[in-house]
């Protein structure tokens, strides 16, 4: 939290503690992802019972780790590389509870990105202070002339300059990114590095992602922040390093957890509801869903009389990402000694990112420094059913030759399609926090929060926005939240940019 100019969004006043109430509110929060972990220290800081129901049988959901046997191995397992970016602010908080120096977390100082032709960007070295971090990347970019800068339609892009939010989803939502970039004239090869990260971060191409989406995502990591580029990863699988300690730490505030545990239903009840599992009902006076997509809708779907016909169509509305791959293989001999721990890639299809998972994760760096080896890790995101399964190897082969000749000792691929997908025109259709039904709130990074906050941010901060509406309707003081400015830093910018939207109105 370094950037003077970050938001302070303040706690909703009112009791210290739930214990102060006549009767001590009962709430379980379905989901322990991000969101539903998020909610539930929330909910538990404040006195509040609280009980977090799981399917699977480890936390953290898309950020969760968990141990395979591979011949008797015990072999750690998540679903890949994931960025903390210091303007996570929320999400930050909520690690912050069971280790305030955020030691679980180290920093990766560069993360290049590659293109077809082998030209190379990096973010060592940036200025923080915006739009000169994002001039000095422009501009020392080898797919990034001065001439494309001076060719750019100050007019029409103006809205990246004047983000704010939720006013630039207004503006933008109804248009794709891929239009709304060319329409400004952003050079196509500059635009597979710029701004094809951030499109396929969310798992979707730039032509089925909301202008509105990838104009805040610019203003979060570019424009908006001088917390910088540069981000930290879990020094251990995620259930090490993250979530066993944070389940302990809740533990200790009286939650309870029930993992492996299939929620069925929500049945509303005099004065409350009745959560439906297999192995029986849990009363609660408020309920949290903290699900992905797709979990929402089977649950809403099956709880007749929840929410209101509107709200039902909301959910049954939203839409998941295209599939994704997370190839994890166990090399017998080492890769480059000079290979980043992170390298984005645009032009390799279906290859979008390579990690080397030894070079930050104790787990893997033990089993290299055992064997020899390499644990290498292949993303790649918006695949179809033609992809073939050994297309990103390829890709692998031709960016990093020396594992060609490799032995894989081991492999593990996981497929998911559990994602949300912001396409153009749905902001506004998008399920908000609040329902029509007291003591029900949705949190989850699928969920609506006019708030600059993305991917894993918004997972966190939509769970503490969660508790922070039920702990209102109880009288108790809620939790402050932190973002980004809400909008354009640079009044000059914004300035010029507002200018340009008022003259093409």
């Amino acid at each position: 939290m370094t950037d003077r100019r970050r938001v302070r969004h303040p706690a909703t006043r009112g009791l210290a503690d739930a214990t102060s109430l006549s009767k001590r509110p009962r709430a379980v929060v379905v989901g322990a992802g991000i969101a539903g972990l998020a909610a539930a220290t929330g909910l538990a800081e404040r006195g509040v019972d609280v009980e977090v129901v799981e399917k699977e049988p480890y936390l953290g959901g898309r950020v969760g780790g968990w141990t395979e046997q591979d011949g008797g191995v015990d072999v750690a397992m998540n679903r890949g590389f994931h960025a903390f970016f210091r303007q996570y602010y929320n999400l930050r908080a909520l690690l912050s509870r069971v280790d305030p120096q955020l030691r679980m977390l180290t920093p990766v100082t560069d993360y290049p990105l590659i293109d077809g032709q082998g030209r190379l960007d990096t973010f060592r070295g940036l200025p923080r202070t915006p739009p000169f971090n994002a001039l000095v990347f422009a501009l020392r970019s080898p797919t990034f002339r001065l001439s494309d800068l001076v060719r750019i339609d100050a007019r029409a892009s103006a809205p990246l300059a004047a983000v704010s939010v939720p006013e630039v989803y207004h503006q933008l939502d109804h248009i794709d990114a891929e239009t709304f970039l060319k329409s400004i004239n952003f050079p196509e090869s500059a635009r597979h590095l710029a701004f094809e990260v951030f499109s396929r971060s969310f798992f979707a191409e730039t032509n089925q992602l909301s202008a509105g989406e990838l104009a805040t995502m610019f203003h979060i990591y570019f424009l908006g922040s001088s917390e910088g580029l540069i981000f930290d990863v879990a020094n251990a699988n995620f259930d090490v390093s993250l979530w066993n300690p944070l389940r302990e730490y809740l533990s200790q505030r009286g939650v309870l957890f029930r993992l492996g545990t299939q929620v069925q239903r929500v049945d509303t009840a005099e004065g409350g509801y009745h959560v439906q599992t297999g192995d029986g009902a849990l009363s609660a006076d408020a309920v949290v869903l903290a699900l992905d997509v797709g979990g929402l809708q089977d649950i809403v779907a099956a709880s007749n009389g929840l929410g209101n016909d509107l709200w039902r169509a909301q959910i049954r509305r939203l839409r998941t990402a295209p599939s994704f791959v997370v190839h994890r293989l166990w090399l017998d001999r080492p890769v480059r000694s000079d290979r980043a721990p992170f390298l984005g890639t645009a032009g390799h299809p279906p290859l979008d990112n390579i990690s080397v998972p030894e070079r930050y994760e104790s787990e893997a760096a033990a089993w290299a420094r055992q064997t020899g080896g390499s644990v290498i890790e292949l993303h790649s995101y918006a695949l179809d059913s033609t992809t073939p399964s050994d297309a990103a190897i390829e890709q692998l082969h031709k960016l990093y030759p020396e594992t060609a000749t490799a032995n894989v000792v081991r492999e593990r691929v996981l497929r998911r399609s559990d994602c949300p997908l912001f396409t153009p025109g749905t902001y506004t259709r998008r399920p908000t926090v609040a329902t029509p039904q007291p003591g029900l709130v949705l949190a989850g990074d699928g969920i609506r929060v006019d708030l600059p906050v993305a991917l894993m941010e918004r997972a966190a901060t939509t769970g503490w926005v969660a508790a922070n509406q039920l702990l209102a309707s109880w009288g108790v003081c809620g939790h402050e939240l932190f973002t980004v400015p809400t909008r354009g830093r640079s009044a000059l910018l914004r300035t010029l940019a507002l200018r340009q939207i008022r003259g093409r109105a």
